[in-house]
């Protein structure tokens, strides 16, 4: 099963959605704590700490709170620190778990004094539900209408102060008044190569993997910025080396599973490839438009554009125009093809 996402991605080991060998209770022994045990996302540690920090002197519940940025970054993971940190229970959903009414209203009402309710994907919430959110984030109070015609009546039921914290990987299609509502808002950024060696690192130890920091930076290299990747790497990798060697992850132990799990030394697996490819082999380079290119490799125009595309942009191989996607130069050199024309304009300089 997959928690979040709408495609597959149970063959994919770079994607970023949870798929079904993260859902174990080793995963979640992986989770920091602390604030102090988390890695990286520095800014919003800093931020956070303070704002739990004057929560705490005030005797007051903390503000609600938006995490948005990339899936895999850790949302979930620093939500229950903060419930942690707080020192309160958490209640956790996602928005399309949440259809009717009564099931917003049934969380609600459990929720004791202080305690966090963690709405995962909360940009998929109804329009419906969302109206019932309203005074609940403001007044602390949901409004019930009970009967129908003219004996139809309102009921209001008054809430214990609690914290709302939603996270989103597509904060633009959170409506304008829900957004507002928020008091703390954060951005969870890529983490960089050494952050993720860091963290490669320390789950290594709560695994028992014997593992060698140039390993550890050969897996992070790989992991396009995403923690969950690069747990799920390491995975993976002390698997190749309990059965190609005495079960100590080297770099050579690292480089040679990774490459047979098809992902180059920039984290682009054979998907990434085969949709750079087709650009530049089957359509010149683009444009080509996304439902021609996914028909053309078999695959979903969601799926490209929602998993691939990010990542080829952020490294410059992919242009984005409105005619349609173009390979840009730079993906030409990563794949070893030689660009059209690109001769003949040396040729003309020279000469």
């Amino acid at each position: 099963m997959i928690e979040t996402g709408e495609f597959d991605f149970e063959n994919r080991l770079v994607a970023p959605q949870v798929i079904k060998d993260d859902d174990s209770d080793t995963d979640y022994s992986l989770r920091p704590k602390t604030l102090s045990e988390y890695i990286g996302q520095d800014k919003v540690k800093e931020n956070m700490s303070v704002y739990i920090e004057a929560a705490k002197k005030r005797g007051e519940p903390l503000d609600h709170v938006l995490l948005y940025g990339p899936p895999g970054l850790g949302k979930t993971t620093l939500s229950n620190i903060i419930a942690h940190e707080m020192g309160v229970n958490i209640r956790v959903t996602s928005g399309p778990a949440i259809e009717k009414t009564g099931d917003l209203a049934a969380l609600l009402t459990s929720l004791q004094q202080g305690d966090v309710l963690f709405i995962d994907e909360i940009h998929r919430l109804s329009r419906a539900i969302e109206e019932i959110l309203y005074p609940a984030l403001e007044d602390f109070a949901i409004d019930f209408m009970i009967g129908n015609g003219p004996a139809a009546r309102s009921i209001r039921i008054d809430l214990q102060r609690f914290t709302l914290i939603g996270a989103t990987t597509r904060s633009g299609q959170l409506s304008a008044p829900l957004r507002d509502r928020f008091g703390i808002i954060q951005r969870l950024e890529l983490y960089s190569t050494e952050d993720l060696a860091e963290i490669i690192t320390r789950s290594a130890v709560i695994l028992g993997v014997a593992i060698d920091r140039e390993a550890a930076y050969e897996m992070a290299s790989r992991s396009r910025g995403t923690p969950r990747i690069a747990n799920r790497f390491l995975k993976r990798v002390r698997d190749y080396a309990d059965v190609m060697s005495d079960g100590r992850i080297t770099k050579d132990i690292a480089k040679i599973a990774l490459d047979r799990m098809e992902v180059d030394n920039l984290g682009l697996d054979s998907l990434d490839k085969r949709m750079l490819s087709m650009i530049i082999n089957g359509y010149n380079g683009g444009p080509v438009g996304l439902e021609t290119l996914a028909s053309a490799i078999g695959e979903e125009a969601v799926t490209l554009e929602d998993v691939c595309e990010p990542f080829l942009m952020q490294l410059g191989f992919l242009a984005r125009t409105p005619r349609g996607r173009c390979a840009t130069e730079l993906a030409y050199k990563h794949l070893g093809i030689k660009k059209p024309g690109g001769e003949a304009s040396e040729q003309t300089t020279l000469y």
